[in-house]
């Protein structure tokens, strides 16, 4: 069977965890959208492991594929593969040959255009991972593919093609000279095809390529249970987010089918499971109804740290939550759980289950709030507006809820949900009603002994 994890916000809900939690009912682990721009943080016997972008079940001995919807950028991905080696562990990655290579001008034209938005305060607060330049390779016909790196003529051809292309946008369109670059080997076709072939022949020795539809599909046949991974959130879905201020894929279930290969009935059959921060965050920019403080250069009209009326709060639960991008380790901008952004996510991917994390980072607070609903031109709505200047101007309606102490996580996971305080479990099943949903998981802690599961979705 399968099942698919998907983020029900705005990223860095807890993904990589409970793909880790499930992880023993697991033998195949698909990546189906993004690249090292995701941030999986799983801890496993005690030690941390920060991952962007082999897939999260590696840690747990796992098959992992990154699918044909992803970009790839094989110095992370072989940089991960030999920290992960080195740590003693031994990965079986596997790399659909039609995802897209992210190539070193790829990053390049990333941080130069996020630059040039920067001056006119349009900047959308990108990774800088070049993962927005290569989608638009990819859409525009002229990428070069994982499957391309294994044949040197096709290589050499395909870089020939872009290299130009891309050599004049930096000069012509933005005025700079390529010798001037950190990196002016990025846009030298020579320096690129001998790097990109040396990757080409480690994908061939390792046999590390596939066909990642049939590949998959022969694995469900043999009664192997497979697990599709969403990285980022349903907000920043390029179809279902706050565009602009967005990815450049669909991390959303749809997202799955198309990003892997296999049909969209194999994705409906299967569980679907919603992954919920118990509080709200975002790296980035854009609106943010529920948001408490700020962050300089990211909340909009935020120009000095302190500011916020509830920056106190927001400083707190961003040190007890650790709320620092797993890949950039910017702050995260912190608000209170926002109950209309996760009725449109429920509605988008057909959430069968939830799991609820980071309860622990609330406790302790003597009141926890939730936007319950917005007010747009006198007008309440329950879900999200399809236009994000609409979503700026919302005003959240906050329903509060009784703060619940301090406990144990590790007593808590192990005793069951009736452990959990009472006013949390209050807090737990306002959530499962309002989404018609259950929560098969429980966060309490950051390890995997402090998760309360209710149910496996296996």
């Amino acid at each position: 069977m399968t099942v698919t994890i998907v983020g029900s916000q705005l990223g860095d809900e807890g993904k990589g965890g409970i793909v880790d939690l499930y992880g023993d009912d697991v033998d195949v682990v698909a990546r189906y959208q993004g690249g090292d721009n995701a941030g999986h943080t799983v801890v496993h016997e005690g030690e941390e492991y920060k991952l962007s972008l082999v897939p999260s079940g590696a840690i747990r001995g796992k098959v992992g594929v990154l699918g044909n919807g992803c970009v790839v950028n094989p110095r992370t991905l072989f940089d991960e593969i030999d920290t992960l080696q080195n740590r003693g562990l031994d990965p079986d990655v596997r790399v659909a040959e039609r995802a897209h290579v992210i190539l070193p001008f790829h990053r390049v034209l990333d941080g130069i255009e996020e630059e040039v938005k920067s001056e006119t305060d349009d900047e959308v607060g990108t990774t800088g991972r070049g993962i927005g330049p290569t989608y638009e390779d990819k859409a525009g016909r002229r990428g070069v593919r994982v499957g391309d790196l294994l044949d040197p003529d096709v290589l050499r051809e395909r870089l020939e093609y872009v290299v130009p292309q891309k050599r004049a946008v930096v000069e012509d369109v933005y005025g700079l000279d390529v010798a001037d670059l950190d990196d002016p080997d990025a846009l030298d076709v020579d320096a690129l095809y001998e790097e990109f072939r040396e990757f080409g022949r480690r994908f061939e020795a390792e046999e590390m390529t596939v066909n990642a539809g049939a590949f998959l599909t022969e694995a469900m046949e043999n009664g192997q249970n497979v697990m599709f991974e969403g990285a980022q959130g349903t907000i920043i879905d390029i179809d279902h987010g706050n565009y602009p201020y967005v990815t450049s894929s669909n991390p959303t279930a749809g997202g799955a089918a198309v990003g892997t290969g296999v049909s969209p009935g194999v994705v409906g059959g299967g569980e679907v499971v919603g992954i919920v921060k118990g509080y709200l965050t975002r790296v980035g920019s854009g609106p943010l109804p529920t948001e408490l403080g700020g962050v300089v250069g990211d909340t909009p009209g935020y120009d000095e740290q302190g500011e916020g009326e509830n920056e106190d709060l927001a400083h707190y639960i961003r040190e007890e939550g650790g709320e620092y991008g797993t890949v950039t380790g910017r702050p995260r901008r912190v608000g209170w759980l926002d109950m209309p952004m996760l009725r449109h996510a429920t509605r988008v991917s057909g959430f069968t289950g939830l799991a609820i994390n980071h309860l622990d980072v609330l406790a302790g607070l003597d009141e926890v709030k939730v936007g319950h609903t917005y007010t747009l031109d006198g007008e309440e709505l329950r879900s999200m507006p399809p236009r994000t200047e609409q979503w700026a101007d919302c005003e959240a309606n906050l329903r509060r809820f009784e703060g619940w102490a301090e406990f144990d996580p590790a007593t808590v996971a192990s005793e069951g949900y009736e452990a959990l305080p009472e006013n949390a479990r209050t807090y737990v099943e306002y959530i499962e009603d309002e989404l018609d949903t259950p929560a098969y998981a429980i966060g309490v802690g950051p390890g995997r002994g402090e998760t309360i599961v209710r149910e496996s979705p296996f």
